[in-house]
């Protein structure tokens, strides 16, 4: 065992090198991913800078949470390429992309009744056995906290709300401690309340240097929350840019085949999207 132990470290990877505000850390150029015999991606660029919230935003079925795996190395391209830190997405090992990204899938799901600390603790596995590991207790502290879910520490997981749970698993994500956080439709399952907050935990990461990629659908939350926007249709980018720039009544109407008005909010100035209702 000690020999195999010594192995392991004299191989372990390299930690991520500094990052500092407007670094790249992940990009997608020309991108195309297949899926099941069909085109699901076709000749998307993306860029995700540190220091910036960017909301990819789109209908059902454009693409959106195949654009997250691809940038997160989960999905292969078929063409184009994918950097994640600088380098292609392929050239990282399973190890070394631990270190540097981390994601949060549509769904949480566990067979077995860890309790909630326990879920939140295995955002940590990456750093295990490396000098950061010294860091574990207080991340994970601070991921609870940041996420309320401290005073359900000890319940299990599978005896929790789908709120419940979604918060918990955003909490293991901001407990690995990477620079780059891909999170596929975060407030889903969430009340009101808790919608504010994950957007607010994520400006705060961005605010933090992290680069953080949201799948959104409410355009609302997008525009108040994200630096940037790309907006998705059958596949393609049809538009990349702040909220203000690119939420217009024409394109949103016409990307979501309905009516959308888009309009200041009478205090703030801030942009506002909702359907048009009504004759």
């Amino acid at each position: 065992m000690g020999v195999k132990l010594l192995g392991l470290i004299g191989t372990r990877p390299a930690p991520p090198g500094p990052v500092h505000p407007g670094d790249v850390l992940a990009e997608a150029e020309a991108l195309h991913v297949r899926l099941g015999g069909r085109e699901v991606l076709s000749g998307v660029d993306v860029t995700a800078r540190a220091g910036e919230v960017l909301a990819l935003v789109g209908p059902n079925g454009a693409g959106k949470s195949t654009l997250l795996g691809a940038l997160a190395a989960d999905l292969p391209a078929a063409a184009g390429v994918v950097r994640v830190h600088g380098r292609p997405a392929s050239d990282w090992s399973a190890q070394e992309l631990a270190l540097r990204r981390a994601v949060l899938p549509q769904s949480a799901a566990l067979s077995f009744p860890f309790a909630v600390e326990e879920v939140v603790r295995m955002g940590r596995a990456p750093w295990a056995g490396r000098p950061e590991e010294v860091e574990d207790d207080a991340a994970v502290a601070a991921a609870m906290a940041a996420t309320e879910v401290t005073e359900f520490a000890g319940r299990s997981f599978s005896a929790l709300s789908g709120g419940e749970r979604a918060r918990v698993a955003l909490a293991r994500v901001l407990a690995q401690r990477t620079r780059l956080l891909l999170l596929d439709e975060p407030t889903a399952a969430l009340d009101l309340r808790h919608q504010e907050l994950v957007l607010r935990v994520c400006r705060a990461r961005a605010h933090a240097g992290d680069a953080v990629v949201v799948v959104l659908h409410d355009l609302g939350l997008a525009a108040a929350y994200a630096h940037r926007v790309v907006i998705l249709r059958a596949g393609r980018a049809v538009a990349d840019g702040r909220p203000a720039e690119v939420f217009t009544d024409r394109l949103l109407s016409d990307v979501y085949q309905q009516q959308v008005e888009v309009f200041p909010h009478p205090r703030t100035g801030e942009v506002l999207v909702a359907p048009v209702r009504g004759s």
